[in-house]
Protein backbone atom coordinates (compact mmCIF):
# COMPACT_ATOMS: atom_id res chain seq x y z
CA UNK A 1 0.00 0.00 0.00
CA UNK A 2 1.60 3.58 -1.16
CA UNK A 3 0.77 5.49 1.56
CA UNK A 4 3.91 8.27 0.92
CA UNK A 5 4.29 8.83 -2.55
CA UNK A 6 6.48 11.51 -2.24
CA UNK A 7 8.88 9.14 -1.01
CA UNK A 8 8.25 7.05 -3.82
CA UNK A 9 8.66 9.89 -6.45
CA UNK A 10 11.77 10.06 -4.92
CA UNK A 11 12.96 6.94 -5.03
CA UNK A 12 11.89 6.48 -8.69
CA UNK A 13 13.83 9.39 -9.55
CA UNK A 14 16.96 8.24 -7.90
CA UNK A 15 16.89 5.09 -9.89
CA UNK A 16 16.49 6.82 -13.49
CA UNK A 17 18.90 9.63 -12.60
CA UNK A 18 21.02 6.58 -11.21
CA UNK A 19 20.56 4.88 -14.15
CA UNK A 20 20.96 7.44 -16.86
CA UNK A 21 24.52 8.15 -14.81
CA UNK A 22 25.72 4.75 -15.53
CA UNK A 23 24.79 5.18 -18.84
CA UNK A 24 26.37 8.42 -19.57
CA UNK A 25 30.38 9.17 -19.98
CA UNK A 26 32.09 10.57 -16.87
CA UNK A 27 32.72 13.53 -19.35
CA UNK A 28 28.84 14.91 -18.66
CA UNK A 29 29.66 18.46 -17.91
CA UNK A 30 27.63 20.88 -15.29
CA UNK A 31 25.60 23.33 -17.58
CA UNK A 32 24.95 26.54 -15.96
CA UNK A 33 22.77 27.82 -18.24
CA UNK A 34 20.35 24.62 -18.30
CA UNK A 35 20.69 24.88 -14.21
CA UNK A 36 19.55 28.54 -14.66
CA UNK A 37 17.11 27.97 -17.04
CA UNK A 38 15.05 25.82 -14.47
CA UNK A 39 15.88 27.41 -11.26
CA UNK A 40 18.30 25.13 -9.75
CA UNK A 41 20.44 25.34 -6.79
CA UNK A 42 23.83 24.64 -6.56
CA UNK A 43 23.21 21.01 -5.59
CA UNK A 44 20.33 20.88 -8.97
CA UNK A 45 17.66 20.90 -6.44
CA UNK A 46 14.80 23.57 -6.38
CA UNK A 47 11.75 24.60 -3.96
CA UNK A 48 8.31 23.06 -5.15
CA UNK A 49 4.71 22.49 -3.71
CA UNK A 50 3.31 19.12 -3.70
CA UNK A 51 -0.51 18.74 -3.78
CA UNK A 52 -1.95 15.32 -3.08
CA UNK A 53 -5.46 15.59 -3.99
CA UNK A 54 -8.04 12.96 -2.22
CA UNK A 55 -12.17 12.31 -2.47
CA UNK A 56 -13.76 15.15 -1.58
CA UNK A 57 -17.50 14.92 0.13
CA UNK A 58 -19.47 16.22 -3.15
CA UNK A 59 -18.73 13.09 -5.67
CA UNK A 60 -20.54 13.76 -8.70
CA UNK A 61 -22.51 10.85 -10.56
CA UNK A 62 -21.66 9.32 -13.21
CA UNK A 63 -22.83 11.16 -16.52
CA UNK A 64 -22.61 14.14 -18.66
CA UNK A 65 -21.87 16.39 -15.22
CA UNK A 66 -19.07 14.06 -14.06
CA UNK A 67 -17.49 13.84 -17.96
CA UNK A 68 -17.68 17.38 -18.80
CA UNK A 69 -15.59 17.98 -14.85
CA UNK A 70 -12.84 15.67 -15.90
CA UNK A 71 -12.41 17.31 -19.32
CA UNK A 72 -12.17 20.61 -17.08
CA UNK A 73 -9.95 19.02 -15.04
CA UNK A 74 -7.44 17.76 -17.63
CA UNK A 75 -8.14 21.11 -19.60
CA UNK A 76 -6.70 23.29 -16.49
CA UNK A 77 -3.43 20.69 -16.19
CA UNK A 78 -2.56 21.30 -19.71
CA UNK A 79 -3.16 24.56 -19.10
CA UNK A 80 -1.26 25.15 -16.16
CA UNK A 81 1.29 22.74 -17.64
CA UNK A 82 1.83 25.13 -20.71
CA UNK A 83 2.51 28.06 -18.55
CA UNK A 84 5.29 26.86 -16.74
CA UNK A 85 3.30 26.11 -13.12
CA UNK A 86 2.31 22.57 -13.37
CA UNK A 87 5.55 19.94 -13.43
CA UNK A 88 4.05 17.00 -12.74
CA UNK A 89 0.63 15.50 -12.32
CA UNK A 90 -0.77 12.34 -12.14
CA UNK A 91 -3.46 10.41 -10.36
CA UNK A 92 -2.52 8.05 -7.37
CA UNK A 93 -3.78 4.36 -6.20
CA UNK A 94 -7.15 5.43 -4.73
CA UNK A 95 -5.93 4.00 -1.06
CA UNK A 96 -6.62 6.06 1.57
CA UNK A 97 -8.67 8.48 -0.43
CA UNK A 98 -5.49 9.66 -2.07
CA UNK A 99 -6.54 10.48 -5.70
CA UNK A 100 -4.54 12.15 -7.22
CA UNK A 101 -1.18 14.85 -7.00
CA UNK A 102 0.22 18.08 -8.55
CA UNK A 103 3.78 19.07 -8.28
CA UNK A 104 3.86 22.85 -8.76
CA UNK A 105 7.17 25.37 -9.38
CA UNK A 106 6.43 28.01 -7.18
CA UNK A 107 7.45 27.88 -3.50
CA UNK A 108 4.35 30.15 -1.41
CA UNK A 109 1.28 27.22 -0.74
CA UNK A 110 -1.34 30.14 -1.02
CA UNK A 111 -0.30 30.49 -4.89
CA UNK A 112 -0.56 26.81 -5.54
CA UNK A 113 -3.62 26.90 -3.24
CA UNK A 114 -4.66 29.80 -5.95
CA UNK A 115 -3.99 27.36 -9.01
CA UNK A 116 -5.88 24.37 -7.60
CA UNK A 117 -9.20 26.10 -6.99
CA UNK A 118 -9.31 26.82 -10.80
CA UNK A 119 -9.34 22.83 -11.18
CA UNK A 120 -13.58 21.93 -11.81
CA UNK A 121 -12.58 18.69 -9.42
CA UNK A 122 -12.23 21.20 -6.54
CA UNK A 123 -14.50 23.42 -7.14
CA UNK A 124 -17.60 20.56 -7.50
CA UNK A 125 -16.07 19.26 -4.16
CA UNK A 126 -15.20 15.80 -6.03
CA UNK A 127 -11.60 16.37 -4.68
CA UNK A 128 -9.86 18.34 -1.99
CA UNK A 129 -6.20 19.36 -1.59
CA UNK A 130 -3.58 18.84 0.86
CA UNK A 131 -0.53 21.32 0.34
CA UNK A 132 3.14 20.39 1.26
CA UNK A 133 6.74 22.20 0.57
CA UNK A 134 8.66 20.00 -1.31
CA UNK A 135 12.43 20.18 -2.31
CA UNK A 136 13.40 18.37 -5.18
CA UNK A 137 15.37 17.79 -8.34
CA UNK A 138 15.19 20.98 -10.60
CA UNK A 139 14.92 18.10 -13.64
CA UNK A 140 11.20 17.96 -12.83
CA UNK A 141 11.24 21.49 -14.78
CA UNK A 142 12.09 19.05 -17.99
CA UNK A 143 9.57 16.67 -17.23
CA UNK A 144 6.11 18.18 -19.61
CA UNK A 145 8.63 18.64 -22.61
CA UNK A 146 9.65 15.43 -22.32
CA UNK A 147 6.90 13.92 -22.11
CA UNK A 148 5.58 15.46 -25.15
CA UNK A 149 8.11 13.61 -27.27
CA UNK A 150 7.08 10.61 -25.84
CA UNK A 151 3.45 10.57 -25.71
CA UNK A 152 1.52 9.62 -29.14
CA UNK A 153 -1.80 10.98 -27.57
CA UNK A 154 -2.79 14.10 -25.25
CA UNK A 155 -5.15 14.07 -22.68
Amino acid sequence: MLRYPVVAIGVIASLILSTAAAQEPASVAFDAALARSVGADEYGMRNFVLVILKTGAKQVPAGKDRDEMFKGHFANMNRLAEAGKLVHAGPLDGVDSWRGLFIFAVTDIDEAKALVASDPVIIKGEMVAEYHKHYGSAALMLINDAHKKIAKQSM
